[in-house]
């Protein structure tokens, strides 16, 4: 549906119709003014007052098809599908040809997740339209549809055509590009958007995505150029100053790096992202104290920011300053108890404290959170041998080998394990596997059973094996 722009009769009309609702008063709108009126509070996001204005309206005006395409579309926004539906079929017999009541329609499907069915109520208005007005938005709405089937061919198609009525459409041309992303087909879209500078030379937007194509395919020559270009078409765009910092960057430019971030930082609020960049940039020229100055400043820009974090716990990590390092991941974790990657660091550092019952409560939270990885659940095995608790290594090591079933490294514990516990039988059962899996390990059984490695029955398989 088209409107009016906004003018001094539509705000009169807004002004009436609100002073209206705060009086026992019902003044009279034309079918126009209400339009307008309700257009004015669904942009706004003002939605009982839309559901207001649409219920006076059809009070007055019943028979008016675009309060009820109103209608539907709140209805739509509060998946009330079927009393939408209702509507549609009513408006279909009195304008069969009116497109809008096809676009609400493929609206009702899309929601409903039948999105063949809202292409192809789309296609029907598509062939309704006359001439290219609303053209580009059923071109888009058609687009969108294809992308929630993941038919990016289809989906790419219709976007071209957005662009080809209107060349500065950039939404379609980042879909376009989105497309080829999805499909790894970064030499076609480096080709797409030559072709396309070649008619739209000055657009920052295309030299952007331009340089982050060439990005991907690490040709960082290229991608310097088109982010040089980016910038000679708006020096005060900030995405191509960053993505100019990253691959200056790659190529170990890190001073170059740092001035493109700075410069980020003059032009618009700061960011995490740049503050955190600039201090990596630091840290890799030797800079520590900058460096360290602007990871606090990253945090302090974004406190829930896991990389923030994580880049001042790994900064004291590497220089040993473990206690630091445990503050900083502490107040991590306080932020975000749920974040997989501070418990990991946490138990790490721990660990290197010897803390063995603090590390091992941040393993546990590592595997509770999803990390499976081998290590973590050997490093929890191995710090409960340490504090004792033989029966809770065992079965976090029956948990671990379901994730990594044959496994050397585990079969080793398990059989010390078993050993330790006096349980022969099944100590032998593991020791054996653990000789057929990988030799090389054997020394796993010395380092944390010791005294099993001095049983004979032990020592002699072992000898066995190496036969």
């Amino acid at each position: 549906m088209e409107f009016s722009q906004p003018d001094d009769n539509n705000n009169f009309s807004l002004t009436r119709f609100e002073s209206m609702l705060k009086t026992n008063h019902v003044l009279f709108f034309d079918s126009n003014e209400f339009e307008n009126i309700i257009h004015h509070y669904l942009e706004n996001g003002k939605i009982a007052l839309a559901k207001k204005a649409i219920k006076l309206g059809l009070e007055q005006h019943p028979t008016s098809v675009n309060l009820k395409l109103f209608l539907t579309e709140i209805y739509i926004m509060e998946n009330k599908f079927s009393e939408a539906d209702d509507v549609l079929d009513e408006l279909y017999i009195l304008e069969p040809s009116n497109e809008e009541i096809y676009i609400q329609k493929a609206s009702v499907f899309s929601k409903q997740d039948f999105h063949e069915k809202a292409i192809d109520t789309l296609k029907v208005a598509l062939k309704l339209n006359q001439g290219e007005e609303g053209l580009s938005d059923l071109f888009a709405l058609i687009g969108m549809e294809y992308l929630f089937l993941d038919q990016f061919d289809n989906a790419r198609e219709y976007f071209t055509k957005c662009l080809a009525l209107d060349i500065e459409d950039y939404s379609a041309l980042y879909n376009i590009i989105y497309c080829y992303d999805f499909l790894d087909q970064n030499n076609e879209a480096v080709e797409f958007l030559n072709n396309y500078l070649d008619k739209n030379p000055y657009c920052e937007v295309a030299w952007h995505q331009l340089g982050r194509q060439y990005f991907t395919i690490k040709d960082y020559d290229k991608a310097l150029a088109a982010f040089d270009f980016a910038i000679i078409s708006d020096d005060s765009f900030v995405g191509a100053y960053l993505e100019k910092g990253k691959v200056l960057e790659k190529k170990k430019l890190y001073n170059e790096a740092i001035e493109n971030y700075k410069i980020t930082l003059a032009l618009d609020e700061p960011t995490s992202f740049a503050l955190l960049r600039i201090g990596h940039c630091h840290e890799k020229l030797g800079q520590d104290d900058l460096a360290v100055q602007y990871f606090y400043k990253t945090v302090h820009e974004d406190p829930l920011l896991d990389k923030g974090w994580i880049a001042i716990t790994k900064f004291y990590n590497k220089r040993q300053n473990y206690q630091k390092a445990l503050f900083y991941i502490n107040k991590a974790i306080n932020i975000d108890s749920e974040n997989v990657i501070y418990w990991k660091l946490y138990a790490q550092i721990n660990h290197r404290l010897n803390f063995l019952e603090e590390a091992e409560r941040g393993y546990k939270k590592t595997l509770d959170f999803g990390n499976y990885e081998l290590q973590t659940w050997l490093s929890r095995t191995d710090i409960l041998i340490a504090l004792g608790e033989y029966d809770a290594a065992i079965l976090n090591l029956i948990q671990s080998a379901e994730f990594y079933p044959e496994t050397a490294e585990i079969e080793y514990r398990l059989a010390g394990l078993y050993f330790t516990l006096h349980e022969s039988n099944k100590g032998t059962y593991h020791l054996k596997n653990a000789l057929l899996l990988n030799h090389e390990y054997e020394f796993i059984i010395e380092e944390l059973f010791p005294k099993v490695l001095q049983k004979p029955s032990v020592q002699k398989m072992i000898s066995e094996s190496k036969k």
